[in-house]
C-alpha cells in the first residue's frame, strides 16, 4: 500500500509540473480595451482622450472660392496686377483652401484649462508680374497659424483674434476681406488677455497685444523725405520707418452678450516708434507718439423679418491707428487704373499709414473715422441672403500733407491740385443655399469705389510690374466689381 501511495502522490506531481509548464506557454489575457468615451462638458464633438480627463475636439472646414474680377481671395481690383486693369490682369482667380483645428479642455480646481490651434492650409491663384515679357510668379501652397492660444483663469496667452473685435470680425453679413470701418484679426494677433465676468452676459477684456503679428503688421509710418517719384505713383509715399517695438497696444472692451444682442466698447492705445531720419544714428530720430483708437459694435438679433434675422453693425475714430479702421486685410497702399477721355489712362492711388514725418519734423498723426453694417435674413433653413457694407475716410494732417504734396509737385502737370486724403466705400449682397447641414454655396458680389482727392494730372513714371508706361495719367476716382463663388464643407 505504502508502495501503492507513493506512485499515485509521484504522478500527481509529475502531472502538476506538466501542467504548469503547458499553462505558462498558454497567451495571457489581455487588458480590457479603453474605449474613447463621449465628453459632455464642452457640447458636441468632444471625447476623452484614453487614460485622461482632458476632452478633444477635431474640426475645421474644406473650401473651394471662384473670385470673378477681383484680387486675390476676397479683395477689390488694386495693385499689381488686379488694379491694372490691361492683359497682365486676371479676369478669374481660385483658392482651395482646408482648415484643420483642434480644441482641448480639463477641468481644474481653478476652471477650465483649454487650448485652441487653427491651421489653414491654401492654394492660390498666381499673379503676372513685369512687363516684356511677361513671367509667372512662382505661387505653391501656404500655411497659415490663426490661432494658437491658451486659456487658464481667465487669461489668454498667444494668438488670437483681438479683444477690440467685433464678434464678426471683417463680416457683419459675409462680403470681401477688404470691407473698411472697424478692425478685424480674423488672421490672429499675438497677445496675453484677461476677461472678467460679471455674469448676465457682462464681460470686460483687457490685453497687451503685439499688432506687428497681425497679417501685414502696422499700417506705414512714412519718413517723406525718402520718397520718390516712381514710389509716388503706386501710394507709397516715403520709407516705412518704424523702429523697434517698445510697447505693446494695449486694449480694453467691455461687452454686454444677451438673447437680444450684444453691444461693445472698445480702446485701444498704439505705441509709434519711428526709426532714423537717414541711414544712420547720428541723423536722428522724431520722439514716439501715442495712436489712439475707439470702437462701438451693436448686434440686433430676433428681430421681425423672420427667425435668424440679424443686424450687425460698428463704428471707428482712430487717431495714428489706422489698421483698428482700415483693417488687417485692407492694403496699406495701393493703386488702380481706368480709361480716360483727356490722357493716356487715368489712375487712383492711395497711402495709408498712422503718421508722417520729415527730416527734422516730429510724427504728424492720421485720422480716420469708418462704419460697417450687415442684415442677413433666412427665406428657409436652407436658403439666406444679406445685404452689407462699409464706408471710411482718412485725412491726414497739415504739416503731414504739406510734407507729401512736396513730393507731388515734382510729377504734377500744371493746374493738378495736391491732397493725399481719400474715402472709401463698398457695398455688397449674397446669398447662401445650405442643401444639408454644413454643407453650403454662397454667391457674394461687392462694388468698391475709392474716392480720391487728387485731381487734375501727372506725368507719371510709370510701374514695371503692372506694364505701365511713363505718361500723363488723368487723376480719377475708380471702381471694382467683384464676385466671389464659393463651396464650403465644415466638419
Amino acid at each position: 500500500m505504502k508502495l501503492v501511495k507513493s506512485l499515485l502522490l509521484g504522478s500527481a506531481a509529475g502531472l502538476i509540473v506538466v501542467g504548469g509548464a503547458q499553462a505558462a506557454d498558454l497567451p495571457v489575457k489581455a487588458k480590457a480595451v479603453e474605449y474613447v468615451k463621449i465628453c459632455s462638458l464642452y457640447g458636441a464633438g468632444f471625447y476623452y482622450m484614453p487614460g485622461t480627463d482632458t476632452c478633444i475636439k477635431f474640426g475645421g472646414y474644406l473650401r473651394a472660392d471662384a473670385i470673378l474680377g477681383g484680387a486675390g481671395d476676397y479683395s477689390f481690383q488694386q495693385g499689381a496686377n488686379a488694379g491694372s486693369n490691361n492683359r497682365l490682369t486676371n479676369y478669374y482667380t481660385g483658392r482651395a483652401r482646408f482648415d484643420f483645428n483642434v480644441d482641448t479642455r480639463t477641468a481644474t480646481e481653478y476652471g477650465v484649462v483649454r487650448t485652441y490651434a487653427d491651421l489653414v492650409f491654401s492654394w492660390d491663384s498666381q499673379t503676372v508680374t513685369g512687363s516684356a515679357p511677361s513671367t509667372f510668379s512662382t505661387g505653391s501652397a501656404t500655411l497659415g497659424l490663426y490661432h494658437a492660444f491658451i486659456q487658464f483663469a481667465g487669461f489668454t496667452f498667444g494668438r488670437t483674434v483681438s479683444i477690440f473685435d467685433a464678434p464678426w470680425q471683417s463680416y457683419p453679413a459675409g462680403g470681401p476681406d477688404t470691407l473698411p470701418g472697424g478692425s478685424n484679426h480674423v488672421n490672429g494677433v499675438n497677445q496675453v488677455a484677461y476677461t472678467a465676468d460679471f455674469g448676465q452676459g457682462i464681460t470686460a477684456s483687457f490685453a497687451l497685444q503685439d499688432e506687428t503679428t497681425a497679417n501685414n503688421g502696422q499700417s506705414n509710418l512714412w519718413n517723406v523725405s525718402a520718397g520718390t517719384a516712381s514710389q509716388f505713383v503706386t501710394g507709397v509715399y516715403g520709407a516705412n520707418s518704424w523702429g523697434g517695438t517698445r510697447s505693446p497696444d494695449i486694449l480694453g472692451s467691455v461687452r454686454v452678450d444677451q438673447a437680444w444682442g450684444l453691444a461693445q466698447f472698445s480702446v485701444a492705445a498704439h505705441d509709434m516708434h519711428p526709426g532714423y531720419y537717414g541711414a544712420t544714428e547720428v541723423t536722428g530720430h522724431p520722439s514716439d507718439k501715442w495712436g489712439w483708437a475707439v470702437q462701438g459694435a451693436l448686434s440686433i438679433k430676433n428681430i421681425p423679418t423672420g427667425a435668424g434675422d440679424i443686424i450687425n453693425l460698428q463704428a471707428v475714430y482712430t487717431d495714428g491707428a489706422t489698421r483698428y479702421n482700415f483693417q488687417s486685410l485692407f492694403p496699406q497702399s495701393f493703386f488702380m487704373f481706368s480709361g480716360s477721355g483727356t490722357a493716356y489712362q487715368s489712375t487712383g492711388f492711395a497711402g495709408l499709414a498712422d503718421g508722417v514725418f520729415g527730416a527734422g519734423t516730429g510724427i504728424d498723426t492720421v485720422k480716420t473715422w469708418g462704419l460697417r453694417g450687415g442684415y442677413t435674413h433666412n427665406w428657409s433653413p436652407n436658403w439666406a441672403s444679406a445685404i452689407y457694407g462699409g464706408y471710411a475716410q482718412l485725412r491726414y494732417g497739415t504739416t503731414g500733407k504739406g510734407l507729401i504734396c512736396t513730393n507731388f509737385a515734382a510729377i504734377a502737370v500744371a493746374g493738378s491740385t495736391c491732397n493725399p486724403d481719400f474715402n472709401f466705400a463698398v457695398i455688397g449682397v449674397n446669398t447662401v443655399w445650405t442643401p444639408v447641414k454644413n454643407l453650403a454655396f454662397t454667391a457674394d458680389v461687392s462694388w468698391s469705389r475709392l474716392d480720391q482727392k487728387y485731381s487734375g494730372a501727372i506725368n507719371s513714371p510709370g510701374i514695371a510690374t503692372a506694364a505701365k508706361p511713363a505718361a500723363v495719367y488723368e487723376l480719377k476716382d475708380q471702381n471694382s466689381v467683384t464676385m466671389l463663388l464659393r463651396a464650403q464643407r465644415n466638419f
